[in-house]
């Protein structure tokens, strides 16, 4: 399936982001001197530099007055106990990897995030260009996978003034396609970042792009692994991954499942069923097994000796009888999320409840259906987020009704629901139901403190009420209660649509918006 083509509605949005381009100046990022980079890594050519000029906060609006800054009441530090996530040699460690924080993609944090005590709020706007997937280098920087209308740029940004080091132009993008550029996840959502801070990132020529993080924070793209041979012209890249081998994988939007041998450039593909499309990431374990998710099947896939993807498994799932409004694609809108040492867990987008289903991952196991659970509203419940792993649980968000920045404009938000499914050897069940709106964030559960954080936009009541604020929302996992909820902002420049929020390694959290980046963190 490929992605809809810009709708009048749609369009009109892109055009308020192109004002908001103007209004907020095109912040961009200072150049670094080309033989700053790593002496000993051989920089390829690339793309015509960005403008650059001085990045400043996300503008505020009048209108901030006019909400609450802080709700609810601080709360002392619950860990949790959650079974062993191994670290890939081949990542950068656990939690500073890329979107989903591991090769488990458990959105899980060892780290306590903030806990409510005179939190600190502070932004940086770069231009309209929006940070989806970020990662944490050697030193702690954030490398983050930026999109915007030009297309992609890899950023190295400071963690604290949230600064911009360096940028790289890795991608651009066609706006005469016909694909919607708020919705389109071609070739630049996803990237992982090493365990020798290189970053592995997908692009919109079809090739995987190396781009090498140096010691002083400047950026070189110094290997490009071509898959246009492969891949063809009306197929994208979506998604990569390395195995516990170093493999490289990658997933194609039509269904392609593929590896690259980084050392020889060799590389291997096998093609899945036709009319099942990938439009997430993909996760792996240490037996070998790679997992994807596609439109209608979840499978698990491990690489014959010369490298080669092979199906080990496949599990249908329900795939329900409509595109619901939220969605990307009729199927599930989640990466598969791994649990100890058998259970890989996704959604479906069945009717008229979405479910939560746990599956048997192990090449024994088969693909084995443990159990399913009912979640969020009838007929008016989906999710396009990862779960997030939090003990012997999983994490769901509805994100009905979203269908782009228009659905949060003008007091309007999506339907509520944020939902904790317990596992155990005998089954699951559904434990809470908070009534939170959160309508596209990707949430993240800090491990450290026993909370999950989401982004969330309340409904507004008043008959005249066109206020949009944005705040983020910190859960108790074991109780499903708000503990506290605090503002980022009002307006469209807070919308983080679909991008993660993050826990740096000191438990500072991270979101970003159509215009920037937000820092939050305890004030002490």
């Amino acid at each position: 399936m490929k992605p809809a083509p810009i709708r009048p509605r749609r369009l009109a949005v892109v055009v308020v982001l192109v004002a908001l381009t103007t209004a907020l100046g095109a912040a961009k990022v200072p150049a670094v001197a080309a033989d700053a980079a790593d002496p000993d890594v051989p920089a390829l050519p690339g793309l015509p530099a960005l403008p650059t000029v001085p990045g400043l906060p996300i503008p505020s609006l009048p209108t901030d007055l006019l909400v609450p800054r802080f709700q609810g009441a601080p709360v002392p530090a619950q860990p949790l106990e959650h079974p062993g996530i191994p670290r890939n040699p081949h990542l950068a460690p656990n939690g500073a990897s890329g979107m989903h924080n591991d090769a488990y993609s458990s959105d899980a944090y060892a780290v306590s995030g903030p806990l409510g005590n005179r939190l600190r709020v502070t932004s940086a706007s770069y231009g309209v260009r929006e940070c989806a997937t970020i990662a944490f280098d050697s030193q702690g920087r954030i490398v983050g996978l930026c999109g915007g209308l030009e297309g992609f740029v890899m950023m190295v940004i400071d963690p604290v003034s949230l600064e911009p080091i360096d940028q790289l132009q890795i991608s651009s993008r066609n706006l005469l396609s016909g694909a919607n550029p708020l919705s389109d996840i071609c070739g630049g959502t996803y990237f992982f970042l090493d365990d020798a801070d290189r970053a592995v990132v997908t692009t919109t020529d079809r090739s995987l792009a190396e781009v090498q993080v140096a010691a002083d924070g400047s950026l070189a793209r110094v290997t490009d692994h071509d898959l246009s041979a492969v891949v063809p012209e009306d197929d994208c890249l979506v998604a990569t991954m390395p195995d516990w081998d170093g493999r490289v994988w990658w997933v194609s939007q039509d269904g392609r499942v593929g590896t690259v041998d980084r050392g020889t450039g060799e590389v291997a593909v096998h093609q899945l069923p036709a009319g099942e499309g990938i439009f997430n990431s993909i996760s792996g374990d240490e037996t070998g097994g790679i997992y994807v998710v596609t439109t209608h099947a979840l499978y698990r896939l491990d690489a014959d000796e010369a490298g080669t993807p092979e199906v080990t498994w496949r599990q249908a799932y329900d795939r329900g009888t409509r595109l619901k409004p939220g969605m990307l694609s009729q199927g599930s809108g989640t990466t598969p999320t791994l649990i100890g040492d058998r259970w890989v867990v996704i959604a479906d987008n069945a009717d008229p409840r979405t479910r939560v289903v746990v599956y048997d991952r192990t090449r024994e196991g088969g693909g084995a259906e443990l159990c399913s659970v009912p979640v969020l509203p009838d007929n008016a419940g989906t999710t396009e987020n990862s779960l997030v792993a939090a003990g012997n649980s999983v994490i769901i968000e509805n994100n009905y009704g979203y269908a782009g920045p228009q659905s949060t404009l003008l007091g309007r938000t999506t339907i509520p629901g944020i939902a904790r499914v317990m596992i155990g050897p005998g089954g699951c069940h559904l434990a809470w139901t908070n009534p939170s709106v959160a309508p596209t964030s990707v949430p993240k559960a800090s491990l450290g403190n026993g909370l999950v954080y989401a982004y969330t936009k309340p409904p507004r009541t008043g008959l005249l009420d066109v206020v949009d604020p944005w705040y983020v929302t910190a859960i108790d996992i074991r109780t499903g209660r708000t503990a506290w909820s605090v503002l980022t902002g009002t307006g469209i420049q807070w919308n983080n649509h679909y991008s993660s929020i993050s826990l740096g390694p000191d438990g500072t959290l991270y979101v970003a918006t159509l215009a920037g980046l937000v820092r939050i963190a305890d004030g002490g």
